[in-house]
């Protein structure tokens, strides 16, 4: 458990972002045939800490499209996206489109949604008059251009397919090095994808960055991108804002267009080592960006959103009450539920539980 977690982790024998990151491929073992009960312990803890609604990411989407015969891509991306040449990328990225769905893309989708995730939500019964789970996809971003664009577009075909896939994500430590080259490149990926499915709605680790962990330049920019570039709906972390170019612009921009900040205090505390006054909460609450608080990733940092917001009333005295049930709600409003009827009814049934605790703690 130490290996696989932050347990008795003493700050001291191991960089802590490499200990977090480093975990998934050594529990990675023991997943194949336990997705099931993984599925059922979320659930299960999410009742008891009176959770409704979990959006949580499953997989990667498996597929053996070959395209070998497009290798030489990589560097052509690269060199269009160092020019920061979008239409260059866009022209490159319609040839290896149109060579994916040739090779089956929509048929690996419609097999990880049939066989993998409804096969596993349906038979567990995960959805019931007390909880809701939706799923979302997610590509990595250690990848080569190739190989990323290919899952990312099977993810964007599986999303775009199923009601219980609610969206795509990217993922693995932003300060990497194929990450930080790459990362204009996949912003510009997912603005494409996104243009082929317009329903498809997705949320992006951004920002993830601090000083001492990436050059001073490099923190000046990322959610700009995931923003301005991709369009993402929501943004996982946002820690580097303070450093970003034009910030309040930035963050006026977010409000504008409710593209949702989620927050992540022990995440960012263990891995970043940033919190309390250096952490951009406050900043984000002070634009008016609308805030949800997540966890990310409760199993190895050992943790849990009932954590999240004990910390997060302990540490900013200027949050009241009526502050923190809006981001009980806002993790509803701002979900990617796409069935408005579900919506409504977790909303309904918020309303209800939120009278019958005030009912018990009249709010003063």
């Amino acid at each position: 458990m130490q290996r696989w977690s932050v347990k008795d982790y003493n700050n001291v024998d191991y960089p802590s972002d490499k200990l977090f990151f480093e975990s998934f491929d050594k529990f990675s073992p023991a997943l194949v045939g336990h997705f099931g009960e993984g599925l059922l312990e979320l659930k299960n803890r999410a009742i008891k800490e009176n959770v409704s609604y979990l959006e949580t990411q499953l997989s990667t989407i498996p597929s053996d499209i070959n395209t070998d015969q497009l290798t030489d891509y990589n560097q052509k991306l690269r060199q269009f996206a160092g020019n920061r040449d979008e239409a260059g990328i866009n022209q490159l990225l319609d040839s290896i489109y149109a060579t994916i769905l040739r090779k089956g893309a929509p048929s690996y989708a419609e097999d990880f949604n049939t066989n993998f995730v409804a096969k596993l939500h349906n038979e567990l019964k995960i959805d019931d008059a007390r909880f809701t789970m939706r799923y979302q996809n997610f590509v990595l971003r250690f990848m080569e251009p190739l190989d990323l664009f290919k899952n990312l577009v099977v993810a964007f075909i599986s999303a775009d397919s199923s009601p219980l896939m609610a969206g795509v994500n990217i993922v693995s430590p932003e300060d990497g090095e194929t990450s930080m080259k790459d990362f204009w490149l996949h912003m510009v990926m997912f603005k494409y994808c996104h243009s082929r499915y317009p329903n498809v709605k997705y949320s992006m680790h951004a920002g993830e960055l601090t000083l001492g962990l990436v050059q001073p330049e490099d923190l000046t920019w990322h959610i700009r991108a995931a923003v301005y570039t991709a369009g993402a709906y929501r943004i996982g972390h946002g820690v580097d804002l303070p450093y970003e170019e034009n910030p309040y612009e930035l963050l006026r921009y977010m409000a504008k267009n409710n593209i949702t900040i989620e927050i992540n205090l022990v995440s960012n505390e263990f891995i970043l080592k940033v919190k309390e006054s250096r952490h951009p909460f406050s900043l984000y609450r002070e634009f008016g960006v609308p805030i949800v608080i997540s966890t990310d990733d409760a199993g190895i940092l050992r943790t849990n959103i009932t954590e999240q917001y004990v910390l997060l009333a302990k540490r900013y005295k200027n949050v009241s009450y009526a502050n923190i049930k809006q981001y009980v709600y806002n993790s509803i409003y701002y979900s990617f539920i796409k069935d408005e009827s579900v919506k409504k009814q977790l909303l309904e049934d918020l309303d209800l539980r939120f009278k019958a605790f005030e009912a018990k703690f009249p709010i003063k």
